[in-house]
């Protein structure tokens, strides 16, 4: 087994990109009855295992298109100021994921830049970020509608990257869903699984570093000990396996 060098040492952490439904906020309840009432005003029913396609940080066009097919442009538009109607009826008791506020703000007295990526609306997630009382701690927000292709594709995350100008090795993205978990990790960022919805074993299957249920108590060291963790424990692991093989050849 070859020993670590420098090289192989945690990259130094510049930035964090956060999504926002699931690691920001709790809102996927809302988000479930919201998309269940659109959907039966529609006609159509779904069941509970169906809508857990909405909380995959896909982008609004890909899931209307899953439940009703091919839309023109004009009924995606239509449609999505429908749902949002009934998300506002819904939204009245979102909170905060706990710790997340005061993390926020804690990585922003360090000096850390951050971003947002998310697949939610720009008006929705500007609203968020003034009534969490956040929005002047993020230096730029990504939505949906600034990328052609959503999660699992990595566009998001290269562009959060590109509007902070860091490269993304030295860049960890918070994420509660497996797509977005790809979108990070095919990006080159580091990514931390937050368990709001999706099991521990699931996020990192999908390339996870490591998990965390919320924010309490996370500060940067913990997050930079966790990092360093995770790569030693992935390069132990890789090692293993080619010592491994050469003891079966």
């Amino acid at each position: 087994m070859k020993p670590v060098t420098s090289n192989d040492r945690s990259p130094r952490l510049r930035a964090i990109v956060f999504d926002m439904d699931g690691v920001i906020i709790d809102s996927h309840p809302a988000h479930r009855k919201a998309w269940r009432e659109f959907l039966q005003s529609l006609g159509r029913q779904v069941a509970d295992s169906d809508l857990d396609y909405i909380l995959d940080g896909r982008k609004r066009a890909d899931i209307l298109s899953h439940f009703l097919g091919p839309l023109s442009t004009e009924q995606i538009i239509e449609y999505g100021k429908c749902k949002d109607l009934f998300f506002r009826e819904s939204s009245s008791a979102i909170e905060p994921i706990p710790g997340a506020v005061q993390f926020v703000k804690h990585v922003a007295a360090e000096g850390i830049r951050m971003a947002v990526a998310t697949s939610a609306s720009e008006d929705r997630t500007s609203c968020t970020l003034e009534h969490l009382q956040l929005k002047r701690y993020f230096a730029t927000v990504v939505t949906g509608r600034d990328v052609t292709a959503g999660k699992p594709k990595p566009d998001i995350y290269l562009a959060a990257c590109k509007l902070l100008k860091v490269d993304p090795l030295e860049t960890v993205a918070f994420e509660d869903a497996v797509s977005g978990v790809v979108a990070a990790k095919s990006a080159g960022l580091r990514c931390v699984g937050v368990l709001s919805h999706e099991t521990s074993d699931k996020l990192t299957a999908a390339g996870a570093d490591f998990t965390i249920s919320d924010f309490n108590g996370l500060s940067l060291s913990l997050l930079e000990l966790g990092l360093a963790e995770s790569l030693a424990y992935h390069q132990v692991a890789a090692f293993s396996s080619e010592d491994n093989l050469e003891i079966d050849r």
